[in-house]
């Protein structure tokens, strides 16, 4: 193999052997600091020198007088490290030299980036993943010599110990797996039971002289809602009282003409003319009586009446006057509605459902509802769900079957109703309270240590108690849960900013 093949392997031995060494003294020094004492250099020339800043605003490092001036990038682009080579202090072309640049996070693998030329730069391979907060260790070559150089940033980082964790109600938490239960929230309004809903009218005309109940008054079966005058009834029953006596004489004719036949005092003729008489008498009585009970009247109380123009009229079914339209001395027509009367121990929920949440929603599914304006709960099955699409709204409504034996759910209440779309295993997911907002990412404060940093997550599927985390945590990583607040809030005190 030639000289010039072998050398950038032995370059990268080289920077290997160096960054290792790098890293770890660097480490060391972190360690030192904690316990209040420095190593400066640890051995390695410019670890842990004062910080300068170059021509663009990053940290410059310089041996000799050869410079590497470290950036990063974020303006329009994911964060990415771009370096700019100076000899002398001015600058050279990236291509002269090699870079290379580890990463050191808390919790966290050691990165590697390498770099290539991009007009005056030279690109890292990777994404500088927030929060910016590292050891960095860089190693370079260039005209046949090897640099190296290390410093340390913080950001979005805090130290807390067991007892002010204790003190400030921090929970630990620990990341893994969860089941998942997404719920889809819909706006919803109460409703009657369509079915459940009794038009009362007369069924003979008249006046009405009785009104002994109110509008949104509870009713049993059988309560007299109205008394009416009605001369049409009056005379359907005298025509009935009528048929009896024409029918008790029919009787007693036939009998008596019956024995006078049989004695052979009378002709068989005589027999059978009363015989087809009384037969009619019972015809007209049963016609008689088929009126009174297409009123709603009981033919056998007639003869108990002591007035034959008033009839009452009753409630057919137990539950609420929702509707009257009747007052003493108004003239009612036979199909007058005078009285609406509602079974209220079953009632309808209209939820509003969008159409990206239609597939999610079956017939069975079980939803919560709550009252918007009350603590009152339940939950119902989903009984129907509309075929089409209101054309002005552009939503379907799911109908829910509500028990209402206390009569807490009334008509035109506002309610949401919430139902589980499916349950979903996820790798790993943390506890919603633990989410915080930091600058503009949604964090976890992720624990290492004494140490609590800024995690930012991407975050997948939540059920309102537990969220996916699709990236920026780890299974088995621990986390700040209950009151993570406090830990933004020392942050804040600390004046933490994110300027790189």
């Amino acid at each position: 193999m030639s000289k010039t093949n072998l050398r950038p392997i032995i370059f990268v031995i080289i920077l290997g052997v160096i960054l290792g060494g790098l890293i770890l003294s660097l480490n060391k020094s972190d360690s030192s600091e904690e316990s209040g004492h420095t190593i400066p250099g640890a051995g390695i020339d410019d670890v842990g020198t004062e910080e300068k800043i170059g021509p663009k605003g990053g940290k410059i490092f310089t041996t000799d007088n050869f410079s590497v001036e470290v950036t990063i990038f974020e303006k329009g682009v994911e964060p990415q490290f771009r370096l700019y080579l100076y000899e002398n202090d001015k600058p050279v072309s990236p291509a002269s030299g090699k870079v290379i640049i580890t990463l050191s996070r808390l919790g966290r693998p050691v990165q590697l980036f390498t770099f290539k030329a991009v007009g005056d730069y030279l690109l890292g391979d990777q994404v500088v993943e927030e929060p910016h907060s590292f050891d960095v260790a860089i190693a370079a070559e260039w005209q046949g010599k090897v640099f190296h150089w290390g410093y340390s940033q913080v950001e979005a980082r805090i130290e807390m110990s067991e007892e002010t964790l204790v003190s400030t109600g921090i929970e630990i938490q620990t990341a893994g797996p969860a089941i998942i239960k997404p719920t889809i929230q819909m706006p919803g309004i109460i409703l009657f039971n369509h079915h459940n809903i009794v038009r009362v009218v007369p069924r003979a005309p008249g006046i009405i002289v009785e009104v002994p109940r109110h509008l949104g008054e509870q009713v049993e079966e059988g309560a007299v809602l109205a008394v009416v005058e009605s001369q049409l009834l009056a005379d359907l029953r005298s025509q009935y009282l009528a048929a009896q006596k024409r029918l008790v004489l029919a009787n007693t004719n036939l009998r008596r003409e019956k024995q006078l036949w049989e004695e052979k005092i009378t002709a068989k003729q005589e027999y059978l003319t009363t015989q087809q008489l009384q037969s009619e008498a019972e015809i007209t009585l049963e016609l008689a009586a088929a009126k009174l009970r297409a009123l709603g009247e009981a033919p056998e109380r007639v003869n108990q009446l002591t007035n034959l123009t008033r009839y009452e009229i009753r409630s057919p079914i137990s539950g609420l006057i929702t509707t009257k339209a009747v007052a003493r001395g108004q003239v009612v027509r036979e199909d007058d509605e005078i009285f609406t009367v509602v079974d209220t121990s079953t009632m309808y929920v209209d939820l509003t459902v969008y159409p990206n949440n239609l597939s999610a929603i079956k017939l069975g599914q079980q939803a919560i509802i709550k009252s918007t304006a009350s603590n009152i709960q339940d939950s119902g099955e989903i009984t129907y769900i509309s075929a089409m699409i209101d054309q002005q709204t552009r939503t379907a409504i799911a109908r829910v079957t509500l028990n209402n034996p206390e009569g807490l759910w009334r008509d035109g209440m506002f309610v949401s109703g919430t139902l589980v779309a499916e349950e979903i295993a996820v790798p790993i997911a943390v506890r919603m309270d633990a989410l915080q907002t930091l600058f503009d990412w949604t964090v976890v404060f992720g624990r290492y240590g004494d140490y609590f940093e800024a995690r930012p997550l991407v975050l997948g599927h939540s059920d309102g108690e537990m969220t996916e985390v699709l990236d920026g945590l780890s299974v088995e990583e621990q986390y700040a849960a209950g009151n993570s607040f406090a830990i933004k809030a020392e942050l804040g005190k600390a004046g933490a900013t994110h300027d790189h």
